[in-house]
């Protein structure tokens, strides 16, 4: 049985290959290795002796050469067999490689994760870490129990760890921005990856004028303001042709202010004036020294924002937004002040479930209404965590209800979250992500005076849920809900 050894960091290499030889393994070494292992007296066939090729462009190729990939492949049937014979290369059985550095050597390898993935998909023994060096000995001295899962887990982590180090090469190809921290503080880990694109409301498009490094949270807020903000945007303009002033504050990736008009900023800033304290507020006009007074003390003494985002801002503004220790972020991106955002995000979306992952289109839905505050609260109920029921009135939100359970419990909530701030409901307008199972959510909208709804339908119940809010002379705007049910961020 033939090992294939071709390391990197040599540490040790000797000793594993001692190990292998004295139960009755041949050892093969690319060149490198190959010297490193005659010098520590180690019997070792050179790779170039076998295929007949030596390394090419100063050492960039070296183990690229199909009769080498050929001993990694062969299925071992005798058709293939036959084939290896007429090269005149033997069967390699166990390959033992590794990557080198891309940080240290500045670029990144090409021949150590193409060998480590024809070694796993031609099923051998295949070792990339080490940590597994002393295991496989083990292993084979025990005489190779379970053969088959032992080898595919070896396999798999050999898969994982190229996928990792491309995953490296890309980030360094394209742009990786650390971020200050995690969800929490101790994932020190965190940061984002933006690849190679020329769509200008990406996050790599935003320029930090002030502040300290983002962290993961911020970064997720600022997504959700922009799926917001976009939606907002898209659906004036689909069915106003213009979009007006809008200004939306975020918080633990929702929204918890939005108000559109010449006084977006205060209508912001009312709907819910304590929520929006220590959130990410974002504008489509340029900001300047009083729209910062009004984001520090509008109903307030003094409010602390994690970060303001607009098209420009004065220096005269950062001055009066800049918190100690670079708290604030204050962050630009002209294209919020132009029709780019109108344009949605179109992009499949990803999400790490454990071992994989899920994938989905996005959410581009526009819902053509002429009620400007339906319009309002459909943009910023669905685009915040179903399930979802936002009221919206005169232009401004005055409740967001997000991430509820039962979807009556989601009304109650809104009707509570508006109360809390002072404000009237009646003739408000009202937004549930989906269809009422129910009427005690209607119910609940009806007797704190919503002007109007929009809801999908769906439920076998409809015909009792609209017959009801026609009764309750609440005006309805409703779609199928496999058309326009606007779940999202589960």
């Amino acid at each position: 049985m033939y090992a294939f050894l071709s390391v990197y960091n040599k540490a040790g290499i000797e000793d594993f290959a001692r190990e292998l030889i004295g139960l009755g393994w041949k050892i093969i070494a690319s060149g490198g290795t190959a010297k490193y292992l005659k010098d520590a007296g180690v019997e070792v066939i050179e790779l170039a002796t076998l295929i007949g090729a030596g390394e090419m462009l100063h050492h960039k190729v070296v183990t690229l050469d199909r009769k080498f990939h050929a001993m990694l492949l062969a299925d071992g049937s005798p058709e293939e067999t036959e084939e290896l014979v007429k090269l005149g290369v033997p069967r390699i059985d166990l390959l033992c490689g590794d990557f080198y550095p891309q940080a240290e050597i500045k670029q990144t390898d090409i021949g150590g994760p193409t060998m480590v993935r024809a070694a796993a998909k031609g099923k051998r023994i295949v070792i990339c870490d080490a940590s597994d060096r002393a295991r496989v000995i083990a292993w084979l001295k025990a005489g190779m129990p379970d053969e088959a899962r032992f080898k595919q887990e070896l396999c798999a982590k050999a898969e994982y760890s190229v996928a990792q180090y491309v995953l490296e090469s890309a980030r360094n190809l394209g742009n990786f921005t650390k971020c200050l921290y995690g969800e929490n503080r101790w994932q020190t880990d965190a940061g984002l990856y933006t690849i190679p694109n020329d769509d200008p409301l990406a996050h790599d498009k935003f320029k930090m004028l002030e502040g300290t490094d983002r962290s993961y949270i911020n970064f997720t807020d600022i997504d959700r303001l922009l799926q917001s903000a976009t939606h907002i945007a898209a659906g004036f303009k689909k069915n106003f042709d213009a979009i007006p002033k809008i200004a939306i504050g975020a918080k633990h990736g929702n929204l918890c202010g939005a108000g559109v008009g010449e006084d977006a900023l205060k209508k912001m800033l009312s709907g819910d004036p304590q929520a929006i304290s220590g959130g990410w507020v974002l504008v489509n006009f340029a900001l300047e020294k009083e729209h910062a007074e009004l984001l520090k003390t509008y109903k307030t003494e003094k409010r602390i924002l994690d970060g303001v985002i607009a098209p420009a801002i004065s220096e005269e503004a950062i001055e009066v937004l800049a918190r100690k220790n670079g708290k604030c972020r204050i962050v630009v991106n002209s294209a919020l002040g132009t029709d780019a955002l109108a344009t949605l995000d179109d992009h499949m979306r990803f999400r790490y479930v454990r071992g994989g992952f899920l994938t989905q289109s996005n959410y581009t839905f526009v819902l053509e209404v002429k009620d400007k505050d339906l319009l309002l609260a459909w943009a910023v109920g669905s685009t915040s965590n179903s399930n979802t029921v936002t009221l919206i009135k005169d232009g401004m939100m005055i409740a967001n209800a997000t991430g509820q359970q039962s979807r009556v419990l989601a009304c109650r909530l809104a009707l509570m979250i508006a109360e809390a701030s002072g404000h009237d409901t009646k003739g408000a307008a009202a937004y549930s992500d989906s269809f009422f199972p129910f009427i005690d959510g209607p119910q609940v909208l009806a007797d704190a005076g919503i002007a109007s709804l929009f809801v999908t339908s769906g439920s076998i119940r409809d015909d009792e849920v609209f017959a009801f809010l026609k009764s309750r002379n609440i005006t309805v705007v409703s779609l199928p809900d496999e058309q326009a049910r606007g779940f999202f961020g589960h």
